[in-house]
């Protein structure tokens, strides 16, 4: 493996740092319930743009790390996670030629696909939420950011030529 291979991994882990800190930042009463999956954001554009980088079992860890740092069940997020790496790195070849409104809406799947792993094992453990309202608004508002995202993240792969 050559040293141009190895390139951009700091932007990679910042990055997720970032989406670390935006998921755990405290937010009023009205706006806990629309905070997006931003971790999972971020892992799934990394899974689009290199798959060869970022892929399932570092999709678990940061989905343990996301279990740590909220206090949810441990695994909850890590199956979760994974789950939505396998998809995205099996069909990333598909989902990176679809306009952004197309991916956007792929993305809503992907954190609703997450959304329900998570529902399941709360579902397993007795602790299932009374609404599902709580469950469909952080994807739709997701799908919302994710065009805005993108771009963030393909401006910053492209300025640190990250291959």
């Amino acid at each position: 493996m050559t040293l141009v291979q190895r390139r951009g991994g700091g932007v990679i882990v910042l990055s997720l740092v970032i989406a670390l800190m935006l998921a755990i930042i405290p937010l009023p009463g009205w706006a806990e319930g629309v905070r997006p999956e931003w971790t999972l954001l971020v892992l799934i554009y990394w899974c689009l743009a290199v798959p060869s980088r970022v892929g399932v079992g570092f999709s678990w860890l940061v989905g343990l790390g996301v279990d740590v740092l909220t206090g949810s069940l441990l695994g909850e997020h890590g199956l979760g996670y994974a789950l939505v790496a396998f998809l995205v790195v099996k069909l990333h070849q598909r989902i990176r030629v679809y306009p952004e409104w197309q991916q956007a809406g792929v993305v809503l799947l992907l954190l609703l696909l997450n959304q329900l792993t998570c529902l399941w094992v709360l579902g397993i453990t007795g602790r299932a939420p009374d609404g599902m309202l709580f469950y469909l608004l952080p994807s739709v508002v997701g799908m919302l950011l994710w065009p805005l995202l993108f771009g963030l993240l393909r401006s910053f792969r492209h300025r640190f030529s990250i291959t």
